[in-house]
């Protein structure tokens, strides 16, 4: 028997939530409140932008950038964009107008989409974008008029109110490109990403997996991680496709906005950075009685390794699996996933057990594979000790960047992903650090992940980021940067007596800088580049203590 060769493409997937649970919800915070609408009125709305492109001369494989919050109006451009063949670019609205310009220029953006708050942090670009012919503004509820300097703006609901709301999808390559998202550019330019409907498609159904995320139509999915990075997780995908409730938070990201939009629509599962999740955690605890999240099952983490108390706190207080995910936006974006029982020999694990393992980054998604590599290109063991450049292949992994190859990032069919980690003998991945991040000290490694994790865990820590400053001696050294916990006032001392319990005395501090704040990049990880800018700034200089 020969089976149909039907391309995989994402309308396919996309139109099936509005089809089998029309009215379902998604709801966006507002400043007056909530917008709700029908997951039938997203399609529809959906359709109506794609008549809209196709008037301005959209047409399959264009770019069209979004510069939106998490909002109804992007949701529509994830399943309309897309689904009309054309490329949905999600621009990373805290980005620099400098980043921004190369950006669009470098991806040919020939529509920008934007949200109205958001409209004056485009506005350097007027003039600067010649690819750009029409800026369309989505309007904020009560926020009033507008005006740009940049070109032929005019108003979402305006522009599609016309057009009809159903479209034919066209019938594409499935290997055809879907949707753009660059890098943050640690070094050089940023790099762009193609995500095709193929690889988007394996992902979508990957991450709905009981051993995944356990998505399911009967979630109330709140996505925090922002719709501008890597998708989203790919998160409005999946969600969409299953007809699961969706709730967006737009601009309103305080902790307690969070909660309180969490708690009055009975979310069931999030996603966020542990910086998010932290926040949370001090919000709670100030306020324990405030809110009811029994229909909470599940926070999925990921940017960064969680600390083990944080993920002992969610079960502990909430009995709130948290779910740490590792990937990147290379791998579109999720390659491993951690869960709190992940086989069934686990079934009998004592509690510190499992903590410890869903502090590891994971077991590989199928579909995919890892492997780690040493120097010479030489696949280590698999043995929980030996360390080295973590490699990955697969279906939805990046093989070369938008229109920038970068042959020093692949290592024949293998991404190289410039983490450094370890594979145990269970095949989980453990990561040591950015290879980048990791502190190189008289010869040996230190790790900045494992410090910061570890002084975490202390109750007067709120949070803290652990960076490498040169050493006259030792090449480099660690010093950590903390921010104490409210109300609490540790010493230099008792953080160091802590840390001396896990590491050797040749891993520990130098010194613990106190600080109100630790920078955060334009995706909420901590920002260990913009720190030693910072320290350098200042004219610190690490005392010379061996």
């Amino acid at each position: 028997m020969t089976m149909q060769r039907t391309p995989l493409l994402m309308h396919q997937l996309l139109d099936r939530g509005a089809k089998v649970a029309p009215d379902v919800e998604v709801v966006t915070k507002t400043a007056e409140g909530t917008q709700r609408q029908s997951l039938a009125q997203t399609r529809a709305r959906a359709c109506q932008l794609a008549h809209a492109l196709a008037g301005e001369g959209i047409g399959i494989g264009d770019r069209v950038a979004s510069f939106c919050w998490n909002n109804h109006y992007h949701l529509e451009m994830y399943q309309g964009v897309p689904s009309m063949g054309a490329v949905l670019h999600t621009l990373n609205i805290r980005l620099s107008p400098g980043e921004l310009e190369y950006i669009v220029n470098h991806a040919e953006d020939a529509i920008i989409l934007v949200d109205q708050d958001v409209l004056p942090l485009l506005e350097p670009l007027a003039g600067k974008i010649p690819t750009v012919k029409r800026v369309v503004v989505c309007r904020e509820p009560g926020a009033g008029d507008w005006e740009t300097a940049l070109p032929n703006a005019i108003d979402y609901d305006d522009w599609i109110a016309s057009q009809p709301t159903d479209y034919e999808w066209p019938q594409l390559d499935e290997h055809a490109p879907m949707g753009l998202c660059y890098t943050s550019g640690t070094t050089g330019h940023p790099k762009g990403v193609m995500y095709t409907h193929r690889s988007t498609y394996l992902h979508t159904i990957a991450q709905c997996m009981t051993d995944s995320m356990s998505l399911s139509a009967t979630d109330c999915v709140q996505e925090i991680v922002p719709m501008f990075h890597a998708m989203s997780w790919g998160l409005p995908f999946s969600a969409t496709m299953l007809g699961a409730k969706q709730v967006l938070p737009h601009k309103f990201m305080s902790p307690d906005a969070l909660l309180d939009l969490m708690a009055a629509e009975k979310v069931t599962i999030s996603a966020g950075v542990p910086t998010i999740w932290q926040g949370a955690v001090a919000a709670l605890t100030a306020d324990p009685e405030r809110w009811d999240f029994s229909n909470l099952t599940r926070v999925t983490c990921g940017g960064s390794a969680p600390p083990p108390a944080l993920i002992q706190w969610f079960w502990d207080h909430l009995q709130c699996e948290m779910i740490q995910g590792w990937g990147m936006t290379e791998t579109n974006p999720l390659a491993t996933i951690s869960r709190r029982t992940a086989k069934r020999s686990h079934l009998t694990m004592m509690e510190e057990e499992r903590i410890a393992n869903q502090c590891k980054a994971g077991l590989t998604i199928p579909g995919l594979e890892i492997e780690i590599f040493d120097d010479e290109w030489n696949a280590l063991p698999h043995d929980g000790k030996s360390v080295g450049e973590v490699c990955i292949r697969g279906p939805w992994i990046c093989s070369e960047y938008f229109n920038n190859p970068q042959p020093d990032k692949f290592h024949d069919d293998w991404l190289i992903t410039g983490d450094v980690g370890m594979l145990d003998p269970e095949e989980y991945l453990i990561l040591t650090d950015r290879s980048k991040d990791l502190i190189k000290s008289g010869g040996e490694w230190i790790s900045s992940i494992d410090l910061e994790n570890h002084i975490c865990a202390m109750p007067t820590v709120a949070q803290a980021a652990v960076v490498a400053a040169p050493h006259p001696k030792w090449d480099e050294r660690p010093i950590a940067i903390v921010i104490k916990a409210e109300g609490q006032d540790p010493s230099q001392e008792e953080i160091l007596n802590h840390c001396e319990g896990r590491f050797a005395k040749w891993q520990l501090p130098d010194e613990i800088l106190f600080r109100d704040e630790i920078p955060l990049t334009s995706t909420g990880k901590i920002d260990k580049k913009n720190i030693r800018a910072a320290l350098d700034a200042e004219g610190y200089q690490l005392p010379d203590l061996r």
